[in-house]
């Protein structure tokens, strides 16, 4: 991998780390898309001390200017739920990843859940607990903030303050931003006073973690000057003083399950397609035993699409469970108690090299997507060491995004997409339904081709199966049913011989690699539009190939041709004769490109 043209000696990182290191851990986890996004975030570009220029008069004031109004720093709130259940183990990975994602650029302010029944001591003891965990690796240490939630009567503040924090605010008197500065770790015990004389009494840490995004950033309605008889009131906005990246629930029952297989977490939710199927199926006493789970499981998931919302869309969060982000296993590794580390090293070998499996809370960062691509069949998710796909126990995690809407022509929801009898009416993409000017933008953008449009529409305008579009035709799959060579079409369909054919998948330049895009398109084209399996083809040399062979059910290079076949069919041999179809519908297709048309797609 070209390194060297990140301009990784331009950039130089806080907390005393070598750029040299953090490159060295990107390397053994992230492509270089992914290193330049993480780079440009979460690395300062400045020069080093060997090259930085002499001082001067007006470097000075440039400096005393930029200390006077800092910029607001990366930051995560986490929130950990039942923390007194924690062996010393589990917490001390927990706080040493904590630490890592501080040396990383990411800022950790952790909001202690005890539980709405525990009492006050309980809180003390655990975010006692924890700070001292964390410090135990070193400077700046944590800083534990137990005065800052403050809950008042609805109708002190305006109610679009109170939503969805249920009356919870922050106040604060600049702790939370100096800790900030000086980069350390708070920790935040759940807990709410009425008043200024009040006692602590413990509140929903859903509301807590929801009153401390809008807090951090800026969004907080304030207190009112002047007074509303009058007519003179006005509501002070606070400064943001963090730029919440990641929202992090680190909950015991760990990531949101799928309903067919409640033991596997889901990879990867996009709030803008799933969230209403998924708190559904989450309510069906059959998707999991115990009733807690389930309504841990839809607080969580509420928890993320309401703190999403506030914040900005690139943003995520991100569920699994404290184990999974101390990276520790029941029968694992050796105690971690203070008195066997003494004074701990994190150096960043550790966090890539030696251990189990991938850390769900690091590899995001670096990444910005989970651990496991959310398209990626079940049975290739294996775990390294045991040989059987991950759960939530063993280390996979949740990644939720605000994400994007998908529309399919015909929705799946309403009628299973099966071939129409000739003659019959069909779907076209010159439908009013369709954008088309967009979506040959799309298709020409993500080919780096330009497309003979009429050629294109003339052959898929009598056998379109439907379309798939991503958010604003940032990305598709088009799809049609195939005749295969040798019969016509009336005679395939009574025979049930069409064929579910892939005929264009793209992704805008912009939106390819870790946005997400290229996985809501195929999961929704595999789970949604043809279950049964479908086929396509690709140039035998195309880089993306590494990506489809992975998510394939089988593949074969077809001789004499440039062409690689996939199919998601279960259950084909090498002499089944839907496959022989497959490959006559793979061979037969003319590509449809105005300039090079001889070369493949």
């Amino acid at each position: 991998m070209a390194w060297d043209c990140l301009g990784k000696s331009m950039f130089s990182c806080g907390h005393g780390v070598s750029m040299d290191v953090i490159v060295s851990v990107l390397e053994a986890s992230a492509t270089r898309r992914e290193a330049k996004g993480y780079l440009q975030k979460y690395a300062s570009n400045q020069p080093s001390p060997l090259e930085r220029p002499k001082d001067t008069a007006k470097n000075n004031e440039a400096a005393a200017a930029k200390d006077s109004c800092p910029e607001p720093v990366n930051a995560a709130i986490v929130k950990l739920r039942l923390p007194q259940e924690l062996s010393t183990d589990a917490l001390y990975g927990v706080a040493k990843t904590l630490s890592q994602l501080r040396m990383l650029g990411l800022l950790a302010l952790v909001v202690v859940d005890c539980g709405i029944a525990a009492d006050r001591q309980t809180f003390d003891d655990e975010a006692l607990r924890l700070c001292e965990a964390i410090d135990s690796f070193g400077s700046p240490g944590a800083k534990i903030a137990d005065h800052v939630f403050l809950r008042r009567h609805t109708g002190d503040f305006p109610s679009a303050d109170s939503g969805l924090s249920g009356g919870v605010r922050v106040e604060d008197v600049g702790l939370l931003n100096r800790a900030l500065q000086h980069s350390m770790i708070v920790v935040i015990p759940s807990f709410v006073r009425q008043d200024d004389i009040s006692s602590h009494v413990p509140a929903e840490a859903n509301e807590t973690t929801m009153s401390l995004a809008k807090f951090l950033s800026g969004v907080q309605l304030g207190t009112m000057n002047g007074d509303p008889a009058d007519g003179v009131a006005q509501v002070l906005l606070p400064n943001r003083i963090a730029s919440v990246e990641r929202i992090i629930i680190l909950d015991p029952v760990g990531g949101i399950p799928m309903s067919l297989r409640p033991d596997v977490s889901h990879r990867f939710i996009n709030i803008e397609q799933e969230y209403g199927d998924l708190i559904d199926s989450l309510k069906m006493s059959e998707c999991i035993a115990h009733v807690t789970d389930v309504q841990s499981h839809i607080a969580n998931l509420s928890l993320a699409k309401d703190a999403l919302s506030i914040l900005p869309p690139t943003s995520s969060a991100l569920i699994t469970t404290p184990r999974a982000a101390a990276n520790t296993r029941s029968s694992g590794p050796s105690r971690l108690s203070v008195s066997a580390l003494g004074h701990p090293l994190i150096g960043f070998n550790d966090m890539v090299t030696t251990r189990k499996q991938k850390n769900p809370l690091l590899h995001n960062l670096l990444t910005d997507r989970p651990a496991f691509s959310p398209s990626l069949p079940l049975q290739r998710m294996q775990d390294d060491k045991y040989k059987y796909p991950q759960n939530a126990d063993t280390g996979s995690a949740t990644l939720v995004k605000r994400g994007m809407p998908v529309t399919v022509y015909p929705d799946p929801r309403l009628h299973r997409w099966q071939p129409p009898s000739p003659g019959s009416s069909r779907l076209r993409l010159t439908d009013n339904c369709i954008d088309l000017p967009r979506l040959l933008y799309l298709i020409e953008d993500s080919f780096s081709r330009k497309l003979d449009a009429r050629h294109y529409l003339e052959r898929v305008s009598e056998n379109l199966a439907g379309i798939i579009i991503a958010g604003e035709y940032e990305g598709c799959a088009i799809l049609t049913w195939e005749t295969p060579d040798g019969i016509d079409e009336k005679a395939a369909y009574n025979s049930g011989r069409l064929v579910p054919y892939l005929d264009k998948f793209a992704v805008l330049k912009n939106r390819q690699g870790s946005s997400g895009v290229a996985d809501i398109v195929f999961n929704s084209m595999v789970q949604d539009c043809f279950p049964g399996g479908l086929c396509w083809r690709s140039r035998k040399n195309n880089p993306v190939n590494k990506w489809y062979f992975e998510r394939s059910t089988g593949t074969c290079k077809l001789f004499d041709s440039n062409w690689t076949m996939f199919w998601t069919t279960i259950g084909l041999g090498n002499r089944h004769p839907t496959l022989q179809d497959y490959e006559s519908v793979c061979r037969g297709v003319q590509p449809s490109w105005a300039v090079n048309a001889h070369i493949p797609d």
